[in-house]
């Protein structure tokens, strides 16, 4: 059996009544929402504000910590100066991520468009990017430092200043050559400076005829009065020997003989200069010794009438 409840009608709420209950709820509930957010949103701020002081003191502390490091150690200048910029930037994007996150703000996406823009201006700046990688390398391995007389990418000169995208060196004509790193740090360079000792060589021509002991004693004794000439016993190195005079090609017009000695890197340039010129002045005036012009013999056979 089925039972059937009748209502009073003076229970039954309007559709006006409900309209009004529901906007009533719905705005309470606005209100507190409004609030509640608010209030979460206000206690989120007040920790990333905590956060990032926080961090920039932590930064701060940590900088110092790695610039105490590298000046004890004694860094280059360049190569410290970049270490300590790359350390702050990476700290401060972790912080500023960090601080994104704590007010909310979705970092995926952030960080997804962070990593977009990063692809991008690599690709536009690859030529620079490669420079700068090449300083990186450069300033860590060291193939060459300031001072060092270098050879490379077809210049030779004295390197003035290694910086991040460029090194710059001074030629012998003081001429300041900027060359890009990223071809320094994968082509050759050839590096003066880099050994303590270097071979002087000459070639001297006498004549055809002439003495060769003569013109090898009168050289030998030359070198023997510049003390800038080094011997394996002043140094204590086998690879430094004691001057040579040896025959070292049978020219068209004059017998070569080929000079080495041995002399400090920074000393190069002016016993091979100096002894030039006593070389000359010596093979001149020396009797029975000449330097040979260029000779063609010329044979002339009579045609028949």
């Amino acid at each position: 059996m089925f039972q059937l409840d009748i209502i009073p009608t003076d229970t039954i709420p309007t559709v006006a009544q409900e309209s009004s209950a529901i906007k009533n709820i719905s705005f309470d509930q606005l209100i507190d929402t409004l609030i509640s957010d608010m209030v979460h949103f206000a206690i989120s701020l007040a920790i990333a504000i905590l956060v990032f002081y926080a961090g920039k003191y932590i930064i701060r502390k940590l900088y110092n910590f790695v610039y105490g490091i590298l000046h004890r150690r004694q860094v280059e200048a360049s190569l410290s100066t970049f270490v300590l910029s790359l350390v702050r930037i990476v700290l401060y994007f972790i912080l500023i991520v960090t601080v994104i996150g704590i007010l909310g703000i979705e970092t995926s996406s952030f960080l997804a468009l962070f990593a977009s823009a990063g692809v991008a201006i690599g690709m536009a700046l690859s030529g620079t990017l490669q420079n700068f990688a090449g300083g990186v390398l450069i300033l860590l391995l060291k193939p060459f430092k300031v001072g060092d007389y270098i050879e490379a990418q077809g210049f030779a000169g004295t390197v003035t200043r290694i910086e991040i995208f460029n090194t710059i060196i001074c030629t012998a004509d003081n001429k300041s050559i900027i060359i890009p790193n990223g071809g320094l740090s994968t082509g050759s360079i050839n590096n003066y400076s880099i050994q303590p000792y270097r071979r002087v060589d000459w070639t001297v021509g006498i004549s055809y005829g002439e003495s060769v002991d003569q013109a090898r004693t009168l050289l030998l004794d030359l070198l023997r009065k510049d003390p800038r000439i080094l011997w394996e016993e002043k140094t204590g190195m086998p690879s430094v020997k004691a001057p040579v005079v040896v025959v070292a090609e049978l020219a068209d017009s004059s017998v070569n003989l080929s000079v080495r000695a041995w002399v400090a890197s920074a000393d190069y340039w002016g016993v091979y200069f100096d002894h030039n010129e006593e070389f000359y002045n010596a093979i001149t005036a020396a009797p029975g010794l000449s330097f040979p012009f260029p000779q063609l013999d010329v044979h002339m056979t009579p045609t028949p009438q």
